[in-house]
């Protein structure tokens, strides 16, 4: 029984996995935090967009791209 114990002591290869699923387990972390805050910053810069694009103003060309001048006098006429 302490033979076993002793070589159950020496051996690493339980060490080594445990120390990849603690650094894949952080990598993983890390990742999914920065999805987080570049998430984060997407939206709120989409919201800009929007907001920004909602206030602009645009010039109308009438229909076919004529000025809306031209096409009422052709239809007054």
């Amino acid at each position: 029984m302490i033979k076993f114990f002793k070589k159950f002591r020496s051996e690493e290869d339980g060490a080594v996995t445990v120390d990849w699923v603690v650094l894949t387990a952080s990598v993983v972390g890390l990742a999914v935090g920065g999805v987080v805050v570049i998430k984060d910053g997407v939206d709120g810069l989409a919201g800009n967009i929007g907001t920004e694009l909602s206030s602009a103003t645009v010039i109308g060309l009438g229909e076919l791209g004529q000025d809306t001048q031209s096409t009422q006098e052709t239809t007054t006429q």
